[in-house]
């Protein structure tokens, strides 16, 4: 269960389906993906009507080569995705101020889907309680930002683009970036 590229004036930048970012970057994807799994609730960042953001809280499920978002219907959350499909979800940052591994976030377009066959798989897969909405996650941008050798690490992947890693260190060399 995979998706093409989308990308129009209307939607904004190129946005794919979790699949197509593990075939760009398997590693980079399996670190971002057991960072998630670490905690079962996520951070969700939508937009109300008036613009302003709504954050809650999320389960998110890897499945099928697929990142899905479940939720009920008629949530604010929902109904915020409904209007307008942009999201941002950061990966929960665990119990203390370490983040040992990381922080971790995704962004992207939500898209529902309605589609019986894979609404059933989903239904197979989870056993999420009815009635449930189901969006599919197409990802515009991937951020790790974590801490490696005394400097600040942010590696950031978006479609079409070559993975970036991007370090600052608490001394006179500035932000670099990886060639």
């Amino acid at each position: 269960m995979t998706n093409t590229d989308v990308a129009t004036e209307e939607t904004g930048p190129t946005a794919v389906g979790w699949a197509a970012f593990q075939q760009a970057e398997a590693e980079f994807a399996g670190l971002v993906e057991a960072r998630f799994k670490k905690y079962r609730h996520q951070v969700l960042a939508t937009l109300r009507k008036d613009g302003s953001p709504r954050v809650t809280g999320l389960e998110v499920e890897f499945r099928g080569g697929e990142l899905w978002l479940g939720m009920m219907p008629g949530s604010m959350k929902a109904r915020d995705l409904l209007r307008d499909p942009r999201f941002a979800i950061q990966a929960n940052p665990g119990p203390d101020a370490k983040m040992a591994d990381g922080d971790v976030r995704v962004a992207g377009r939500a898209v529902e889907v309605t589609d019986p066959a894979v609404r059933a798989f989903f239904v197979a897969q989870v056993s999420p309680p009815e009635p449930f909405l189901l969006f599919r996650a197409e990802l515009t941008e991937v951020v790790f930002t974590g801490l490696g050798h005394d400097e600040l690490v942010v590696r950031v992947w978006r479609p079409g683009a070559a993975l970036r890693t991007i370090r600052r260190g608490n001394g006179e060399e500035g932000v670099r970036e990886d060639a």
